[in-house]
């Protein structure tokens, strides 16, 4: 049984192994070659397509009876055609007329050319460490090189000609003043033939614009008409390529669920459409998001699409709600909102039971939107471990020292296991000299000294695979931080102390530059480079699990020896690459297991040789030098 654990742990080591090389290796790669191909497409932009409208060349999503089966602007005979050379987005933004928007988090402006809202910066995040650098520009207009709007509107129905607002059309605003919490606005349009268009934009103090569409027909005749609301993004983006975590076109749709569709995923099917009701839908990036969000009983045709034209992608969320009829003098309304901004998760919300965060969520009665941010399947250890950090967070100010605390209460709720475990290894290393003189006794009999060592065990009351239980605790533990690093914005440039500014990357010293004291990056050489990173966290992580296996009885077998002895540097060089906050995890937890062990085994009656193991380690190289 003890070879057995032995070997388990072997193979768990290998597997790690081979997931470093897919995170590390295979996939920057990828992603390299992905971005060299990126970089030679011409920077072109299509039209928008209108909901309700295909790419071209792919059907569309089926209409419901009565629905205009091309609302809108068509999509252009000739996507090559409909693409034009691309500006700055400062000269793009100058083009046409706007009206500022100012809030705490949000700083941008909306067009009254289409009355997109297709110009924001979010003035809380930056693009770096450095608090001087640029915000985070989430929405640009269309003719930069990266088009990213939200557009609202009405489409006719089939056969109808109805003269309606689209993107070439010029707003007025009623009265003056910025956007603000404070000051919505109110844009007007008329268009000669007895309607008259109203929009009000509200946004509150953080990412939630509210837009409400008003109608009132002083014509000869009814109208029938169709609200719709799109995202669209020109171009496709750079993703981070991970497997856990989806970043591409989202979306809750009612009965149909949690709908996620890649970037390469879109492309191929091209468009997808769904009926549904309660439902929402988006694009979100790994820190970022804008998600339309309906009225939870409106009945919606959703569609995801992906539209091309020349070397550019257009990808596109939009909905099209049930028809409504404004009758000779009279007013009908719609009412769409959108969130635009940073996936925080006390704004977006979590839904756990007893410890949930509320955030729009649940202030606006949404389905399942905290599923915004990508918790994964294992969304029962994700959750609360992101709200036990946010917990101490709140009560410390500081993200690393949360790690620190929830690391030990980690260990005060498993502590009754582990205490089993390493009194467990304790017994073992008590019985060492009755194992080794057993395999004296029966030098050639392998089945006689497995029969007489699990009598031993039996009469010790000593379950050998225990020792496993430590490892296989911290594996959730490992997994859950990991994730909840990779995928919260509030870990993005969140500091510890010293040198690490931002718990969700790298520790950025180096051992093979001596820490910054030689003025060269190690991880330029070639081939060599990328295995050239040993940081300072992780050094200490090495360290402290080499001592943990230290207190460990020593196998037998010289190959596992050999394991056991290389594994400390495996893993310090595997971990090297990791988020510096899952590094500290892993030293702290290390060096409390460490103490743990040891009063366990003193309570046990067993020696404590940590300091002896460590000397005789150092005696055995100086004798084979």
């Amino acid at each position: 049984m003890s070879d057995n654990r032995n070997t388990i742990l072997a193979v768990v080591l290998s597997g790690l192994v081979l997931l470093g090389w897919q995170y590390f290796i295979n996939i920057p790669q990828m992603e390299k070659q992905r971005a060299a191909q990126q970089a030679q497409q011409a920077q072109q932009q299509p039209q928008t397509t209108s909901p309700g409208t295909a790419p071209s060349g792919t059907p569309s999503a089926t209409p419901a009876p009565g629905t205009p089966s091309a609302p809108g602007a068509p999509s252009p005979a000739n996507p090559q055609a409909a693409a034009t050379p691309t500006v700055s987005r400062e000269a793009a933004l100058a083009a046409t007329p706007r009206i500022k928007v100012e809030t705490t988090q949000l700083s941008g402006s909306i067009a009254l050319k289409g009355a997109r809202i297709d110009d924001l910066a979010l003035t809380q995040y930056r693009e770096t460490v450095d608090p001087k650098s640029p915000p985070i520009e989430l929405f640009s207009p269309s003719g930069s090189a990266r088009p990213y709007y939200a557009e609202f509107g009405w489409v006719g129905a089939a056969g109808a000609n109805v003269k309606l607002p689209d993107h070439n059309t010029v707003w007025t605003q009623e009265g003056s003043g910025a956007l603000t919490p404070a000051n919505p606005v109110t844009l007007k349009w008329d268009n000669g033939e007895g309607l008259t268009f109203r929009r009000q934009i509200a946004v509150d103090d953080r990412y939630l614009f509210t837009v409400k569409d008003d109608v009132t027909n002083t014509g000869a005749a009814p109208v029938t008409l169709y609200p719709f609301a799109l995202i669209s993004r020109h171009g496709t983006p750079h993703v981070e390529g991970y497997y856990i975590l989806h970043e591409g076109l989202i979306g809750y749709l009612g009965e149909h669920g949690l709908q996620e569709y890649s970037y390469s995923k879109i492309d191929e099917a091209k468009s997808v459409g769904f009926k549904a009701t309660n439902g929402w839908l988006g694009i979100t990036d790994k820190y970022w998001a804008s998600a339309l969000l309906p009225d939870n009983t409106a009945q919606l045709q959703a569609r995801f699409s992906a539209n091309k034209a020349g070397n550019v992608t257009t990808y596109q969320t939009d909905y099209l709600e049930d028809a409504r009829t404004v009758p000779i003098g009279g007013t009908v309304s719609a009412n769409a909102r959108l969130f635009a901004g940073a996936k925080e998760a006390r704004v977006v919300g979590i839904n756990f039971p007893f410890a949930g965060l509320g955030g729009y969520d649940r202030q606006l009665g949404l389905n399942h939107f905290d599923l915004l941010i990508d918790w994964g399947w294992f969304y029962f250890i994700t959750k609360p471990m992101f709200l036990a950090l946010d917990f101490f967070f709140h009560l410390v100010g500081n993200f690393g020292v949360a790690i620190l605390l929830v690391t030990v209460l980690i260990k005060l709720i498993f502590l009754p296991l582990a205490n089993k475990s390493y009194a467990s290894m304790a017994k073992m290393k008590a019985i060492q000299p009755q194992l080794l003189a057993l395999k004296e006794r029966h030098p050639d009999d392998k089945v006689k000294q497995q029969q007489e060592m699990m009598e031993i065990y039996r009469k010790e009351k000593i379950n050998p695979v225990a020792g496993c239980l430590p490892i296989l605790l911290q594996i959730p533990v490992f997994f859950s931080l990991y994730k909840v690093l990779f995928v919260t914005i509030e870990m993005r440039h969140a500091p510890f102390f010293g040198w690490i500014h931002d718990l969700s990357a790298a520790d950025p010293t180096n051992l093979f530059n001596l820490f910054g004291l030689i003025p060269y990056d190690p991880t330029a050489i070639p081939v060599l480079g990328h295995y050239l990173v040993l940081g300072a966290w992780p050094l200490v992580m090495g360290f402290t699990m080499w001592f943990q296996m230290k207190l460990n009885p020593q196998p037998p077998d010289p190959t596992q020896q050999m394991i056991f002895a290389w594994m400390p540097v495996i893993f310090t060089f595997m971990l090297a690459h990791f988020p510096a906050g899952l590094v500290i995890y892993w030293a702290w937890n290390n060096l409390l297991s460490v103490i743990q062990q040891a009063y366990i085994m003193r309570r046990n009656g067993v020696k404590v040789e940590l300091f002896d193991n460590l000397k005789s380690s150092f005696s055995k190289k100086k004798k084979t030098a």
